[in-house]
């Protein structure tokens, strides 16, 4: 009888009550609570309110901390069901006595308990909707929800029940006092959480709601909807699904990777976001077909046809992961056992609103894109950073994913070749032959100038248009650095190290575009095509690889290293460079930012040397000494004399230009490393740290004395010799 009795008191109903209003009538617009700072519980507010089951008040507070009644509850549950239609059927029912038809709650008490048959009241009859609902009871009715019964928890009441909440996954969040009164935060928490559960059947209770689209990324909640309006919720994949409580997102769930839920209709009740904890996001140091590595070494296994979000669309990491450089951010979305499942280039969200700082050290008007009294944490160029840090016309965006800043200080100087819709208003500019978005927040600033004026624009870490300044203003200069991929007299293609591909019409000579092929290079332009010009100089000094320096500079924690060859550069991390100190005569670039740090070397000669990797191949012949690199069957450098005492057989680089040698040197050593040790092909862990293998590494069997493929190399032997120059593989020897 005692059971009996308690677990009649468990099932009530919390519903917040919507400004005290029927839930229909929460307002339409875009909300965000000024007490709510702690994310978990904004994003489940935020998540429900879409969906119509809670609201804020009047004053725009959420109130978290505000205790909930049962007949709130029951309202919450009813919404939570999205049973609102077959309130008519309830309005005229008398279930409770204490609950008359003119009780403003009385149909959601009496659906919850005569239709659904997930409440009941007490022993004397009455319902008592103004009574305050515990955490058990309201966990019990969610429990029913998902179909549970008394038969199938056994036990006495309220254990069994917030034990099996707990099992799975209900009471995340929430206080696990079944007896403490349930608050507005915690009942929200709850009602994600049931929006995340299985029913007791099978299957997600999601689905009981319409059809649920799992594992999309949502990266818009502006986008324009079927009916003309712009409060479209937009997921990475282009599909854009229509609010169906005709609400506008507040933003907070953008950059999440979660659960659409649609009505019979196909339009979207709400959001769902996966559970918190399962992203992270890092600072770049290489980036590999089937790995991923951050600045600490720590890495990170995928396929390249791991869903990726880069540049506004969804694509895979085999198309995006060549594009992008060390020191960029990276969110990373992981699975149970630790491997990638999602990328999202960038802090996580995509920016919708942005703050131009415009005195050194300001954080002014940071508190706009986060919410008063929100903790929040700086990130500069994707590294940690504090108001401190901050400079003028940096940009700052807000990433709800990580509850970070985001700080970024790329600026674009060029000809302003178009707009659209119109110059006074601009959605999308063009510089550099590449259409930028713009953020409204620009819109201001942007319309000081129109096409043929030259511009310099004031990117965001996803690279939208924030602000825009006159060139040559004092602090803003254009910083826009990247690869050319192409070049020919008259046009050229670069990869800029921010992330944009640009190319068209440039000012540059046959003989310039033959030296630009593959290198490192400024970028800007003028009404006659793009301006491309080499890097060379900078700050001066040897590399201290231990230390962390270059001559008297400290290094960047985000510090960027390309490796010249000759050809295409090559990206590796400070990690991989296995040379405590390297010469300031093999540094051919190396730049400082805002803080005076170097944050982007070019390790190699600038000139046009070819260099080979492989065995050194030694002759002597009436005094005179020369040497070549074997490096495959039949194949070898041009012989050239040399004064060196390079052993025959040794493993070496030498660069090669005009008949000279301009480079020469002995190959690191890492002497019997297993085949366990490597990730694919592309990586390969030694002592702790992480080597990239060259694209053209070069295997020799000893023993045979013939050269192979990496493939047959590690069929061939178990364990191999592995020769090194700054943190590449060139050379493997098996035997």
């Amino acid at each position: 009888m005692k059971r009996r009795i308690l677990s009649l008191l468990l099932a009530v109903c919390t519903a917040v009550s919507l400004l005290a209003l029927p839930a229909g009538a929460a307002t339409s617009g875009t909300v965000t609570f000024s007490d709510v700072s702690d994310r978990d519980t904004a994003m489940a507010a935020e998540s429900l309110r879409l969906m119509g089951v809670l609201d804020g008040y009047g004053d725009g507070t959420f109130r978290p901390g505000t205790s909930l009644t049962r007949a709130q509850f029951c309202k919450m549950a009813v919404y939570a069901m999205n049973g609102e239609d077959e309130l008519g059927r309830y309005s005229t029912v008398t279930v409770f006595p204490d609950v008359k038809p003119s009780y403003w709650a009385s149909s959601y008490i009496n659906m919850a308990a005569k239709g659904k048959g997930i409440i009941a009241g007490y022993v004397d009859g009455q319902f008592h909707p103004d009574r305050t609902v515990t955490v058990g009871q309201a966990v019990t009715i969610l429990l029913r929800l998902l179909g549970y019964k008394d038969e199938n928890l056994g036990g006495i009441w309220p254990q069994s029940y917030m034990a099996e909440a707990a099992s799975i996954g209900m009471t995340d969040g929430v206080s696990t006092n079944a007896y403490a009164a349930l608050t507005r935060a915690q009942a929200a928490r709850l009602f994600l959480n049931l929006l995340r559960a299985d029913t007791v059947e099978g299957g997600a209770y999601a689905a009981t709601l319409g059809t649920v689209v799992d594992n999309v990324m949502l990266v818009s909640s502006t986008a324009k909807a079927p009916d003309g309006r712009e409060n479209g919720l937009e997921t990475a994949g282009g599909n854009i699904y229509q609010l169906a409580s005709g609400k506008t997102s507040n933003g907070m769930l953008n950059g999440y990777k979660g659960t659409m839920v649609l009505n019979k209709q196909g339009k979207a009740l709400t959001f769902v976001p996966d559970a918190v904890g399962s992203s992270k996001v890092i600072t770049l140091s290489v980036a590999k077909a089937t790995e991923i590595t951050d600045i600490t070494g720590t890495r990170y296994t995928l396929t390249s046809d791991t869903s990726t979000y880069y540049n506004g669309k969804e694509t895979t990491w085999g198309d995006t992961y060549s594009w992008l450089n060390a020191g960029a951010s990276v969110t990373l979305y992981l699975g149970a056992a630790g491997n990638v499942e999602y990328v999202f280039v960038g802090g996580g969200s995509t920016a919708s609103a942005a703050v131009v700082v415009y005195e050194d050290h300001s954080a002014a008007g940071f508190d706009s894109l986060v919410g008063t009294g929100t903790a929040y944490t700086i990130y500069k160029n994707g590294v940690k950073a504090s108001s401190a840090d901050l400079r003028k016309y940096d940009v700052a965006t807000y990433s709800s994913v990580t509850n970070t800043i985001r700080v970024c200080d790329t600026r674009i100087n060029g000809y302003y070749e178009a707009c659209s819709p119109n110059a006074s208003e601009p959605s999308k500019v063009t510089v550099l032959g590449h259409e930028f978005d713009v953020l409204s927040t620009a819109m201001e600033s942007l319309s000081a100038f129109k096409p043929g004026d030259q511009i310099t624009l004031l990117l965001t870490e996803d690279n939208q248009v924030a602000g825009a300044v006159k060139p040559g203003t004092g602090g803003a200069g254009g910083n826009a650095v990247g690869i050319v991929k192409s070049a020919s007299a008259g046009s050229a293609s670069v990869d800029l190290l921010c992330g944009i591909h640009v190319e068209g019409k440039a000012n540059i000579s046959d003989t310039t575009a033959a030296q630009l092929q593959g290198q490192l290079a400024r970028v800007s332009s003028t009404k006659d095509g793009l301006n491309v010009s080499s890097l060379t100089g900078g700050v001066g000094g040897d590399l201290d690889v231990n230390a962390k320096k270059l001559g008297g500079q400290r290094l960047a924690d985000n510090v960027m290293i390309f490796r010249r060859d000759g050809g295409a550069l090559t990206s590796v991390s400070l990690s991989q460079l296995t040379s405590g100190i390297i010469s300031k005569s093999q540094i051919s670039y190396a730049r400082t930012n805002w803080a005076g740090e170097v944050d982007l070397i070019v390790l190699g000669s600038s000139d046009s040397s070819t260099v080979y990797y492989g065995r050194a191949i030694v002759q002597t012949s009436d005094d005179t000494r020369t040497l070549a690199v074997e490096y495959g069957n039949g194949q070898r450098s041009e012989a050239i004399r040399t004064d060196s005492e390079v052993s025959y057989g040794a493993y070496i680089y030498m660069g090669v230009k005009g008949g000279q040698i301009t480079s020469l040197g002995t190959l690191t050593r890492l002497a019997g490393v297993s085949n366990s040790a490597w990730s694919g092909e592309g990586a390969v862990t030694v002592a702790g740290r992480t080597y990239t293998v060259s694209d053209n590494v070069v295997c020799y069997n000893r023993t045979t004395g013939t050269w192979m493929t990496l493939s047959a190399a590690h069929a061939y032997a178990k364990e191999a010799n592995l020769y090194v120059r700054d943190g590449v593989v060139r050379v493997i020897e098996v035997s």
